[in-house]
């Protein structure tokens, strides 16, 4: 392990200890990381205080073009990837281990300009209902978790998290651990709520006697935590019943989700509560896909839009 290794893994350490940050932002730095220092050690680059804003240019150029390590990154995954070796080189410049930050001055590749992907209230419907076809505990689960994930919003990370003590089913509420340990209150629609009481009752059991008694809702066949790919895959079943399938994500819930309330005026601010963003701008994409849809509906109903 050379120093540039040995600063890296420093700085995730600090992330861990002193910052807290989630595991799968940790997980994703240090996969950036390692392509990072892996490129480095090709070029012969073992001190981090030798590092030049032109390696950090052309690892960058290296991440969209690709080679035989990896294809070609999207601009956002490059851009996610600088993310992690801006911040490596500003807390050691902070920690007065390089004299100056090489990369401060490298911008990140433009974003394409995306809306959010949401599907119709009819659509969310659909894919409900194929989720719910049988009576059998992995049917009350799989329904219970797209229950959630569609009523509050919830990322998938958060919805898989959750524990029992997190969800007062009585009282309508649940609570939701988000990015950086931040924690909101979300309420539980009545379908949210008939569905998760289903599971509790007649389906979380099989489960939980094969396990050790984790305190998590969502459990696989182990008895164990549901993990996120599994959250993934029982999606997958449910889009192909109800002939949703491509490019349909549980992000694609939260989408509907705030795209929903919006249509049904809900003020942005109170999506920004519910959705746990940092900021209100972040937020306010989704006034651009309602304002879409009211051309749409513009275009096809006045008779002097065309």
């Amino acid at each position: 392990m050379n120093a540039v290794d040995r600063s890296a893994r420093a700085w995730l350490t600090h992330l861990d200890v002193e910052r807290g940050v989630s595991a799968n932002t940790l997980k994703a730095y240090r996969r950036d990381l390692a392509r990072w220092t892996a490129y480095l050690t090709a070029i012969g680059v073992d001190d981090p205080a030798t590092v030049t804003e032109r390696h950090v240019t052309e690892f960058l150029a290296r991440l969209r073009e690709g080679g035989e390590e990896h294809p070609p990154l999207a601009a956002s995954s490059a851009a996610r990837t600088l993310v992690a070796v801006r911040g490596l080189h500003r807390f050691l410049a902070l920690e007065g281990d390089v004299e100056a930050d090489p990369a401060a001055a490298v911008s990140p590749p433009p974003p394409p300009s995306r809306l959010p992907k949401a599907i119709s209230v009819s659509e969310v419907q659909r894919l409900l209902a194929a989720a719910a076809v049988g009576d059998t505990p992995a049917a009350l689960r799989d329904t219970a978790l797209l229950e959630v994930l569609y009523g509050t919003g919830a990322r998938i990370s958060e919805a898989v998290g959750l524990d029992i003590d997190d969800v007062d089913v009585e009282a309508g509420v649940v609570r939701l651990q988000g990015k950086g340990g931040k924690q909101r209150l979300v309420p539980l629609g009545s379908y949210a709520r008939e569905a998760l009481t289903a599971y509790l009752v007649r389906g979380r059991g099989t489960f939980s006697g094969k396990g050790r008694g984790t305190p998590a809702i969502f459990l696989n066949q182990r008895g164990s935590r549901l993990s996120r790919q599994s959250a993934w895959s029982l999606l997958r079943v449910a889009a192909d019943r109800a002939g949703l399938s491509g490019h349909l994500s549980p992000h694609t819930l939260r989408h509907s989700f705030a795209t929903h309330l919006l249509e049904g005026g809900a003020d942005v601010r109170v999506v920004q509560e519910l959705l746990g963003h940092a900021s209100v701008t972040t937020t306010q994409v989704y006034t651009l896909v309602t304002v879409q849809q009211l051309r749409e509906v513009y275009a096809q109903s006045h008779p002097r839009a065309r």
